[in-house]
């Protein structure tokens, strides 16, 4: 039994979609089984609930060999290492009580930064808390995520702008969320592995801020600008979305650690890239959704 944690989220779900694929007994935990697709909801033991729930852990972890772990973000969290240690330490408690072999858990690379990173350095301690259970551990090490910029869309479409604390010109690893998918899905339909590990999942690009703007005017077809916003700004801009002060500061450190190199060592080490580059992304994904509003 493989147990999924976040599978409606933008991971969770497509690696749902290919455990279903391979026809392997899958058990998801949903705190609302009414977003799963039908699909999931036909193919899928569901256990109803939060994975930060002690009982939910303790219930769904029973009989599994393998768990794709996910910490879901919260912009309201008042505490960010609260809010990823919150769901880790009673997941924790239940792999040891059900003997779980194996879990992927969905990370960050940069974990041997020197300074504090922001979001990233909870999920750093995450990371350290499931591996001192001495189960299998892989942990699937992400830079920033292509579909980030989804979250612009109406400045893209309307404004020919998307805006970012990262240094405009300094080239920013990425990876797209299908490719997180598939690495995380192989590494749970493979009963082989042992040990602790780290897999940086990287696309191929070099692309900085301003050139991803460059391949955006070009797929779109109208011009397209990268604004770089100040970190005070960008937080600020955070929290009139709506976060707190906590989380909106979070990102902020985050951008600033990447801003320093915290992905350079192992983006310059990287044997084998991902494959969906940044291009194929905006044709296949961006694109399509700009056009549709």
């Amino acid at each position: 039994m493989i147990v999924i944690t976040a599978p409606t989220g933008q991971i969770g779900h497509q690696v749902l979609d290919r455990l279903l694929d391979a026809g392997r007994p899958v058990r998801v935990i949903a705190r609302d089984p009414s977003r799963l697709s039908a699909r999931a909801r036909g193919g899928a033991e569901v256990v109803q609930g939060s994975h930060r729930d002690p009982d939910m852990v303790m219930e769904a972890f029973a009989g599994a060999d393998s768990l794709l772990w996910l910490v879901p973000p919260n912009p309201r969290a008042e505490d960010i290492e609260d809010h990823y240690l919150g769901f880790t330490r009673p997941a924790c408690e239940a792999l040891r009580t059900h003997g779980v072999r194996r879990v992927v858990g969905v990370t960050s690379l940069g974990r041997a930064y020197a300074g504090h990173a922001g979001l990233l350095s909870p999920a750093f301690a995450m990371d350290a808390m499931i591996e001192s259970t001495g189960v299998s551990y892989r942990a699937l090490a992400m830079p920033y995520f292509m579909e980030n910029l989804l979250n612009q869309l109406e400045a893209i479409r309307s404004q020919g702008v998307f805006r970012t604390a990262n240094s405009a010109d300094r080239p920013l690893a990425t990876v797209a969320t299908r490719d997180i998918a598939a690495a995380a899905a192989d590494l749970l339909l493979d009963g082989s592995w042992t040990g602790h590990g780290t897999v940086p999942v990287i696309g191929p690009d070099e692309l900085s801020p301003e050139a991803m703007a460059e391949v955006l005017s070009e797929e779109l077809g109208r011009p397209v600008r990268c604004e770089q916003m100040s970190l005070d700004a960008y937080k600020a801009t955070m929290k009139r979305y709506g976060m707190t002060e906590a989380w909106a500061q979070g990102l902020a450190d985050m951008a600033a650690a990447q801003n320093d190199g915290i992905y350079d060592a192992e983006r310059n080490a990287l044997p084998n890239p991902a494959p969906t580059g940044f291009r194929q992304w905006c044709q296949e994904v961006l694109r399509p959704a700009v056009l549709a509003g």
